[in-house]
């Protein structure tokens, strides 16, 4: 069984349903997941939140029961309203089921940095029997299609600039 989840075909990807995001913007991503491990059912699924996002807020799922890891920053930042953030989202769990044979999403609501580039969330989602690690992260973004388990993919566009209005 474990076996058939380490080979789930590329379509099987947990991904972002919209894989691009502005810099310096906010961000409501939904993490896709579409099947379960062979036809054992998802039961839990947890994402590593990248370093750089200070702000993230998951949305939770009736049914399902929602864990934040918080660890704390080296140094408080100014954040929003200008209230010091001391600690950061690590990593988010969703625990709950959802049958092999259908597919949910799950949301993470985010302040994207100001540098554009790629971000991964490596998710494990662990099933009745089995788990699928979505762990792997390419040297190169380019290449995340080539690999067996990529991690979710998040890429951040440059600021669009201000057009004045007349």
């Amino acid at each position: 069984m474990a076996a058939l989840a380490a080979s789930a075909p590329a379509w099987g990807h947990i991904v972002f349903t919209e894989p691009e995001g502005q810099a310096g913007a906010y961000y409501a991503g939904f993490l896709r997941v579409s099947h379960g491990c062979g036809d054992s059912a998802t039961i839990s699924l947890r994402v590593e939140i990248p370093e750089t996002l200070l702000t993230v807020r998951p949305q939770p799922k009736p049914g399902w029961t929602l864990a934040i890891e918080r660890v704390p920053l080296a140094r408080p930042v100014p954040g929003e309203g200008g209230a010091l953030i001391r600690e950061r989202v690590s990593a988010v769990t969703w625990t709950g089921e959802l049958p092999a044979d259908q597919f949910d999403q799950f949301g993470l609501m985010m302040k994207l940095p100001d540098t554009p580039g790629a971000l991964y969330f490596p998710a494990v989602q662990t099933c009745a029997e089995g788990r699928n690690e979505w762990t792997a992260v390419p040297a190169d973004p380019a290449k995340w299609h080539e690999l067996e388990t990529p991690a979710p993919i998040l890429t951040i566009r440059p600021a669009q600039a201000e057009h004045a209005m007349h």
